[in-house]
């Protein structure tokens, strides 16, 4: 098994610009100090670990390895390994999904049987078809519903457009609600957090993750954050969880090398980001943290290795 390590990071783009969202710094809260017991990972802390019923996988992680093996093969690994939470993708029945020839309520069962549950999927925002994913929710026994982005228009265009996928969020996470199957969450990549508008009414800049936190009803909506990619856009993550761990139910647990890019991604552990100050300022606010790691290679070792770092690092 590859060794754990700890690294120091660097300050990330875009840093200066970002400041003015009032959520931002340098990178240097993000940062891997030297560690006094050498470089093996810590167990340092208060001696909390973050719950195995609590760890969670995004199954696009193992897409190209599922096409190889098959879903029940990937499901078999997960079991092995301890993890007893999946997050999918797409739609029953597609090509780009992950749930194979299975229906949802199929998926369900073949999960239980495997001792397993998927309590958040990433689906279609597409108003039109919201019933679809909302009754796909349900047959997965889903309470949190949400996709890979944000909901139409998104928020390139401008500063209407962002209060106008806002208004699209609360809309579909009324309905989740009233459907049972809990607020709708949406995903941050860099942009969300590089994006930055003037709200006119007081001419101050702001993120567009900013805005939509500002302008969804906390009743119905919720984020997902993407620590890999909020560091990546010079997110002060502590201080986010911080100031609105209230709004935000999950976390993507995704680890890489600075410059923080789809080339730098590692197993979680085995990179730059310093996860035991964010697993403090995450505890009593996070329902679930998923492990992601996009193209991850063709075998059990990702989901492995960061199980076990996550599941054993004592903050």
């Amino acid at each position: 098994m590859t060794t754990h390590k700890t690294r120091r990071l660097f300050a990330t783009t875009a840093a200066g610009a970002l400041l003015a969202a009032g959520l931002f710094g340098a990178g240097a809260a993000n940062a891997v100090p030297d560690h006094p017991h050498g470089d093996d990972y810590p167990g340092e802390g208060q001696g909390r670990t973050v719950p195995a019923n609590k760890i969670g996988i995004q199954l696009f992680s193992y897409l190209g390895w599922q096409r190889d093996i098959g879903v029940d093969g990937v499901i078999d690994g997960l079991e092995e390994v301890g993890l007893r939470n999946v997050e999918g993708f797409g739609t029953p029945g597609g090509f780009f999904s992950s749930y194979g020839d299975y229906s949802a309520s199929e998926f369900r069962t073949e999960l239980r049987d495997h001792g397993m549950h998927i309590p958040s999927s990433h689906g279609s925002t597409n108003e039109e078809t919201f019933d679809t994913t909302l009754e796909l929710a349900k047959d997965f026994g889903q309470k949190h519903v949400g996709s890979g982005g944000f909901a139409a228009p998104g928020i390139g265009g401008g500063y209407e457009n962002v209060i106008a996928t806002a208004e699209t969020m609360n809309r579909l996470g009324e309905r989740s609600v009233k459907n049972g199957t809990g607020k709708f969450f949406g995903h941050n990549h860099a942009g969300e957090f590089q994006t930055m508008y003037e709200v006119p009414e007081t001419g101050e800049m702001k993120s567009a993750w900013h805005i939509l936190e500002e302008n969804t009803d906390p009743r119905y909506v919720a984020f997902e954050v993407d620590v890999y990619w909020a560091v990546s856009a010079g997110v002060d993550v502590v201080e986010l969880l911080e100031t609105y761990g209230d709004r935000i139910d999950l976390l993507h647990i995704k680890d890489g090398h600075a410059p923080y890019t789809r080339d730098t991604l590692t197993d979680v552990g085995e990179g730059d980001i310093d996860w035991a100050p964010i697993l403090r300022a995450a505890h009593g606010k996070i329902d679930y943290y998923i492990l992601e790691r996009d193209g991850a290679p063709n075998s059990i070792e990702f989901a492995q290795d960061s199980f076990e770092y996550l599941s054993t690092l004592r903050y």
